[in-house]
């Protein structure tokens, strides 16, 4: 019997990664791999990447020397050990990887993952085999649907693809060049690959895209569908109990997505809103379409509809020509929003991007200095509506065990870990908590309620397997 053959995946960036490196998985799957979480004794690594933060390819180029030693050592012990790159810096570098770092043996961009058995075979014969083009067929029509023990040992949150692409060729963003041009997927692939995940005890569904709110798929009546429409169709589907999409930009928000927030309660209360500066200035350099004022006209007609929602965004700081007055008008916008949360980063040139031809840089002092002074603005927004909810009661989502016996987390509407002494069954369920207290960012508390029965929760699913991690947790 011939033995599997061992897979390690280590994935970097955002959400949109994380998904593809398990369908990365579902595709080799065939082939005979199977997961191991030890490089060492791996026949393939596959090095997921992303091309968005500081430093994206050094630190690939880094691993890469250690997965060097590794791959040695594995021959001397008479087994090969193959080693690709993946994802947007495959695909912004190319050819250049195998040059400076000729211990890989495949390259792939993001919308060729699907060739990935082609290209091994390719590599086993050729020593490399390439492939960063933009392919004309949709990989999506390619890639195997994930086996049923793949979803449950994945937890009962999942991703969805819905939408990658982008066209609104931000002048610091390398998103265009390494994901292409806004391609939506139809309805009905979508609704099919989610009524698989609730059929096997997924529970909960983020759509994602690199522009998810630009969303226009096929729809079974042959006219485009918004992601509203979506919202409202998915919302549908038996064991479905909450929905969440990521990431929005602000020029892409219509009457459908607001009326899917005020209308359907399994859309969570919770917007992930990258606004980038607070200044009209730098937002017109970084050709983001949008003025301050759309921005807090867009989450004020969220607000209309739901006095409960909450908002994190992305924030650059230091982008070339950026002065004090600038900065200045970023910590006004987020001291009048007020945030659950939000990430901020030092601006770092991507090359390719008009950005990086300017040249009024800010010294790295300055944008320390100011990363910093942001970052605590944040920090307390961020403490605050944490704090706000000790002694009120919430709704959970349950997802595994946690780290202390008997302890079971889940999430909330918004996002945070909230943490019961409760026993496994509860896995699965969304339950009442009373929450007691607060531990860095995560809410302590107690079950509000006795526990149902399965027959009494609406959508009851099977405990999933505990020791499944929640993807992003």
């Amino acid at each position: 019997m011939k033995l599997p053959r061992k897979l390690h995946i280590k994935s970097y960036g955002c959400q949109m990664n994380v998904y593809d490196a398990q369908r990365m998985v579902d595709t080799l799957a065939g082939e005979g791999f199977v997961e191991t979480a030890s490089v060492d004794d791996a026949d393939l690594v596959i090095l997921n990447t992303c091309h968005i933060r500081e430093k994206a390819s050094e630190k690939v180029y880094s691993e890469l020397g250690r997965l060097r030693v590794a791959k040695d050592e594995a021959a001397r012990q008479g087994r090969r050990m193959n080693i690709a790159v993946a994802g947007c810096v495959a695909q912004a570098e190319g050819n250049e990887i195998i040059h400076r770092a000729p211990v890989v043996d495949v390259v792939v961009g993001p919308q060729s993952y699907h060739h990935l058995p082609e290209l091994l075979a390719r590599a086993e014969a050729n020593g490399h085999a390439l492939e960063t083009e933009f392919p004309i067929e949709d990989k999506f029509a390619f890639l195997p649907p994930p086996k049923p023990a793949a979803i449950r040992a994945r937890g009962i949150s999942s991703f969805v693809t819905v939408q990658e692409g982008c066209d609104k060729f931000c002048t610091f963003c390398v998103v265009p060049y390494t994901r292409g041009a806004e391609v939506s997927r139809p309805v009905a692939k979508i609704i099919d690959d989610v009524k698989r995940l609730a059929e096997h005890g997924v529970r909960e569904i983020t759509l994602i895209g690199q522009n998810v709110n630009a969303y226009h798929g096929e729809g079974p009546d042959g006219r485009a569908w918004p992601l509203g429409t979506l919202l409202h169709h998915l919302a549908g589907i038996p064991g479905i109990v909450r929905l969440r999409y990521s990431t929005s930009h602000p020029r892409d928000i219509d009457e459908t997505l607001i009326e899917a927030h005020r209308d359907i309660p399994a859309v969570m209360p919770f917007v992930h809103l990258p606004v980038q500066s607070g200044s009209d200035r730098v937002l017109a350099a970084m050709n983001r379409k949008h003025t301050a004022r759309d921005y807090r006209r867009a989450i004020d007609r969220f607000r209309a509809v739901r006095q409960d929602i909450a908002f994190s965004s992305d924030f650059i700081v230091g982008f070339p020509g950026e002065i004090e007055e600038d900065f200045r008008a970023t910590l006004d916008l987020v001291t009048q929003i007020g945030y659950a949360g939000a990430y901020s980063f030092k601006y770092s040139p991507r090359p390719g991007t008009p950005a990086a031809e300017m040249r009024e840089m800010v010294s790295a002092e300055e944008m320390d200095e100011r990363l910093a002074r942001l970052q605590e603005l944040i920090d307390s927004q961020q403490s605050a509506f944490n704090r706000a909810s000790i002694g009120t009661t919430v709704d959970v989502l349950f997802e595994r065990s946690a780290r202390n016996p008997g302890q079971i987390v889940g999430r909330t509407a918004y996002l945070q870990p909230a943490h019961v002494m409760a026993p496994e069954t509860i896995i699965g369920q969304v339950l009442p908590v009373r929450i007691e207290s607060l531990e860095r960012y995560s809410l302590l508390g107690e079950l509000a309620a006795p526990l149902p029965t399965p027959a009494t929760v609406p959508g009851a699913q099977p405990a999933i397997n505990s020791s499944a991690t929640r993807i992003g947790a």
